[in-house]
């Protein structure tokens, strides 16, 4: 049970406000906004709302998380600065987006890296995530322990499906704004085009790009189904989202307030995985009729690909020996 005295709660929410009048008082207690991009109805945005439900009921009501999906507080790019300078308190990031401030934060999205999640989350839920909470936590920022599932991403076209290496040749497919992501399709032989996912639909839509990657979570909340013929099961990239706090809001939460967030939102992130992993069927026969022509694409001769073009040998060296080692420890050999 939360020991949430009125004394330690006022004094930590007047010294909030007196340094991020955003954080209000509100009968004696503190309002916190959370920025996420993904939909209403993904299961990231319903767990982060059961969570601060929950946040609320342990306190009483004197600690309100408000919850903002859909990107309706700005941008990837816009909330990150946000959540720097403590204008917003708490925000749900990919680590591939994180990357354009914590670049190992991305370690874990090295393409065909991983074969299942039987890997990932004992690397995530151990010594690799601790390693990259610690890079997070270099730029001034507070991850929480769990990380969220995003999923493993797949590859749909309007042209072709991706059946192997080959047919990646030529195709203009976007990508977010990531020099890894850029660098593994440039090295399959894609034309990657970079831009926000706002602008994916409508891209997709007149024919500027050919084609995306998203999980499956993504590709159905947006409808993808409309503007691509070609769903192709490439699972090249793993990714998720690391929710955070700024150094400079969690500072000035009392103790009692930390806990109770943490002990909510890391257990909301352990029922969001289990979400994803329950509905990946679901999703893929969903997805097929909507109309979507699926194959499967075996791994092995992409990542023959990529360790041919030198992408693995390029980003080890990137990253760094001791990082590197933390990824093969428990993904296996990559490069």
């Amino acid at each position: 049970m939360l020991h949430l005295t009125r004394r330690s709660l006022m004094a930590g929410a007047a010294a909030t406000v007196v340094a991020a009048p955003h954080v209000r008082a509100q009968g004696g207690g503190l309002r916190l906004k959370c920025g996420v991009v993904t939909p209403d109805t993904h299961p990231a945005t319903i767990r982060l709302r059961e969570a601060a439900e929950k946040v609320a009921k342990a306190t009483s009501g004197a600690v309100e998380v408000a919850i903002f999906p859909n990107g309706q507080l700005g941008s990837d790019a816009d909330m990150l600065s946000q959540l720097r300078s403590g204008a917003l308190e708490m925000f749900a990031q990919s680590s591939s987006n994180l990357a354009t401030l914590v670049p190992r934060a991305s370690l874990i999205n090295v393409a065909f890296a991983w074969s299942g999640y039987d890997k990932v989350w004992p690397a995530l839920d151990g010594e690799l995530g601790a390693y990259i909470r610690g890079e997070i936590a270099k730029a001034g920022l507070v991850p929480f322990e769990r990380m969220w599932d995003n999923g493993f991403r797949q590859t749909t076209t309007s042209t072709r499906p991706i059946a192997s290496p080959a047919d990646f040749d030529g195709l203009k497919l976007r990508v977010p704004n990531s020099a890894l992501f850029t660098s593994a399709f440039r090295a399959l032989g894609a034309a990657p085009v970079a831009l926000n996912f706002s602008e994916a639909y409508s891209a997709l839509q007149t024919k500027v790009v050919d084609g995306q990657e998203n999980p499956l979570a993504i590709i159905t909340s947006f409808k993808l189904a409309e503007v691509q013929k070609y769903l192709s099961f490439t699972n090249h990239i793993w990714d998720g989202f690391w929710l955070m706090s700024g150094q400079r809001t969690w500072s000035r939460l009392p103790g009692d307030v930390k806990a109770v967030l943490a002990r909510h939102f890391d257990a909301a992130a352990l029922d969001q995985r289990r979400d994803i992993a329950s509905q990946g069927d679901t999703m893929r026969a969903a997805l097929g009729r909507a109309g979507f022509a699926i194959n499967d694409a075996p791994p092995v001769p992409f990542q023959d690909r990529l360790r041919a073009a030198g992408f693995y040998a390029e980003w080890k060296g990137k990253y760094g020996a001791e990082a590197w080692s933390h990824l093969e420890k428990f993904a296996g050999a990559v490069s």
